[in-house]
């Protein structure tokens, strides 16, 4: 695969990368425009008491009163519009605090997953620092399978086979999409590469499983979830 010829879309890490101003850059800009009202106002106020002394300093109070009005409404203006993104940025930070193995859980669509990694005994391993990055089969991927196939898994007497097929779907390291899309594989923490490649806009694996959502964030490392179980090669 051609390095550099697939990209995805990424989400801006702060206000900067994305072009919006942040609460103090709109609060330093309220207070430019606000003195420039002043300053302003400061200058008509002295060229009509020259002209005129008498009933201008009424006229000249409400005009500085309007400017002052008309410089607020613009800063609660910018200040509305950025406050939604500086809530949903902190959201983002508040929801990598979360390891792997949580966020797979609170999501609510892998349940035979976590399942399954109790089973192997994985579970704190893909608690512990990583980072790593997991190819996260859905509850529907693993529906996939047929179910007397499911259940064996899931006996203690066939741990080791689930281990590898587990170990399969996590990669050491934190492989994010815009990086996975520029590799032709990956090695597994069971030693076998996974096959990488991009189909139409789609990141795949081993030609069958499909990258259905990228780069959740954890504190460990990342999630790509896949819509079909990958098996290792016998070999």
């Amino acid at each position: 695969m051609g390095k550099g010829s697939h990209t995805l879309t990424q989400a801006p890490e702060n206000f900067t990368e994305a072009g919006l101003p942040t609460t103090f850059e709109a609060l330093g800009g309220f207070l430019s425009f606000f003195d420039f009202f002043e300053s302003d106002s400061r200058v008509v106020a002295k060229a009509l008491i020259t002209a005129d002394n008498g009933g201008q300093q009424t006229r000249i109070s409400n005009l500085k009163n309007k400017m002052k009005a008309i410089a607020t409404s613009i800063f609660f203006g910018i200040f509305a519009l950025v406050s939604p993104a500086l809530a949903d940025h902190h959201g983002d930070k508040k929801a990598a605090k979360k390891d792997i193995v949580d966020t797979a859980v609170a999501a609510g669509s892998f349940k035979t997953l976590a399942t399954a990694l109790g089973a192997a005994e994985l579970v704190e391993a893909l608690k512990g620092d990583g980072p790593f990055t997991v190819f996260a089969p859905t509850d529907e991927a693993f529906a996939k399978l047929p179910k007397e196939t499911l259940a064996s898994l899931l006996k203690p007497e066939n741990k080791s086979k689930l281990v590898d097929i587990l170990t399969y779907h996590v990669v050491s390291g934190k492989v994010m999409a815009k990086t996975a899309v520029t590799l032709d594989k990956a090695t597994a923490l069971n030693k076998k590469d996974i096959a990488l490649a991009v189909k139409g806009e789609s990141l795949t694996l081993n030609g069958t499983a499909k990258v259905v959502t990228a780069d959740i964030k954890c504190s460990n490392g990342v999630i790509h979830v896949i819509d079909t179980v990958i098996l290792p090669p016998a070999k």
